[in-house]
């Protein structure tokens, strides 16, 4: 059991070494640690100190079909780091759909209003419209980092729960792994919820929730590493791929746009400009106009993405306005309401919103007054 807690951490003993000298012994049975080594090793690879004492491991499921396309050994164990949000995620879900029946909100109408026999065009544009995200009220901000923020707010002013973070609760010594995931859809009527995984770059966190979105659409909950240059193997990811890159630069506008004679990475970034969306998604519709061929299209995607993640992603901004993206403006509006009213517990607040401090809660509280 101590062997399994570690390897389900991802962890070799070397790592552990320092503050467990004897973990190898532990593991061999040679030695056996006291309750409060037991309790300090459970902490540092994030398991319940209960399952240490089961007679084997427990099979840990993700609760939410899993659409990932790496392959069925990497699924079949999935880290605490990806468990513990999923969970985390549920329970804000869970909170918030009690707050909005207590408070008289409505059930949400586009929750698996379409289906995968759908027209893309026609799915795309409900979407954009519901958002209010279409290509003439991007062109009003600045650069597509801005547009991607505003997408963020406009998916959580609608009544999606849209959280992005990349680290589990607010721990920043548990990132979560982009190459585990790239997101998750949990479908409900009265509170969807998108999980961005903040740890991967915003040229994918846009079309991550994009793609998210439509599973909300098709009510469809799942869990996602869509990638735009890869054809995922399930049907219901290869649609919402293709509403997604609808959404943000629709086929008919890309067709008439692009000109084949320029300098592709010009091109890309005159493109990027014009459509507000990142240079990756202009990279996909090129390709899907026949702009690109295959080949062409993977090595300059590769291309780019190595590109992105050398640049700089800026300093940590404000925490409490960094927090709220975290846990969606929304569910924080709610929780820090209903709290101050005395609905819910102060014990149950903090342990949704991932904090220890009444006073870290009281200036959450004072910010949570001018989120729009």
């Amino acid at each position: 059991m101590l062997r399994w807690a570690r390897e389900r951490a991802n962890l070799k003993i070397q790592q552990l070494e320092k503050p467990f000298p004897k973990l190898e012994s532990w593991e061999k049975g040679e030695v056996f640690p006291t309750l409060k080594q037991l309790e300090k090793l459970a902490k540092a690879v994030h398991v319940p100190v209960g399952y240490l004492f089961l007679p084997e491991p427990v099979e840990e499921k993700i609760p939410i079909p899993d659409f990932r396309t790496m392959d069925a050994a990497l699924r079949s164990r999935p880290s605490p780091n990806l468990l513990e949000m999923l969970y985390v995620c549920q329970q804000r879900q869970d909170w918030y759909r009690d707050y909005a029946r207590a408070t008289g909100e409505e059930p949400l109408r586009f929750i698996g209003s379409v289906n995968i026999s759908d027209s893309i065009e026609d799915v795309a544009l409900r979407i954009s419209q519901a958002l209010g995200f279409d290509l003439e009220a991007r062109r009003q901000y600045p650069t597509w980092v801005d547009a991607l923020r505003q997408f963020i707010g406009q998916a959580d002013a609608l009544g999606v729960l849209t959280m992005c973070s990349g680290v589990v609760l607010n721990n920043n010594f548990r990132r979560l792994d982009p190459t585990e995931f790239r997101g998750f859809a949990i479908v409900d009527d009265f509170a969807p919820l998108v999980f961005i995984n903040g740890s991967d770059t915003k040229s994918a966190q846009m079309f991550t929730l994009a793609h998210e979105l439509a599973h909300l659409w098709l009510g469809q909950s799942a869990l996602s590493d869509t990638d735009p240059s890869i054809p995922p193997d399930h049907q219901v990811e290869l649609w919402c791929n293709r509403v997604a890159a609808e959404l943000l630069v629709p086929f008919n506008k890309i067709q008439s746009e692009f000109r084949s004679e320029a300098e592709l990475s010009i091109e890309v970034r005159r493109l990027a400009r014009h459509f507000k969306v990142s240079t990756l998604v202009v990279l996909r519709r090129i390709y899907d106009v026949g702009g690109l061929s295959r080949e062409e299209f993977r090595d300059a995607y590769d291309s780019e993405l190595q590109w992105l993640m050398k640049q700089p992603t800026g300093g940590g901004g404000n925490f409490y306005l960094t927090h709220a993206v975290r846990v969606s403006k929304r569910f924080a509006r709610g929780l820090v309401a209903s709290t101050l009213e005395g609905r819910t517990l102060y014990r149950d607040a903090f342990r949704l919103l991932g904090i220890r401090k009444i006073d870290t809660f009281q200036d959450i509280a004072k910010q949570a007054r001018f989120l729009s």
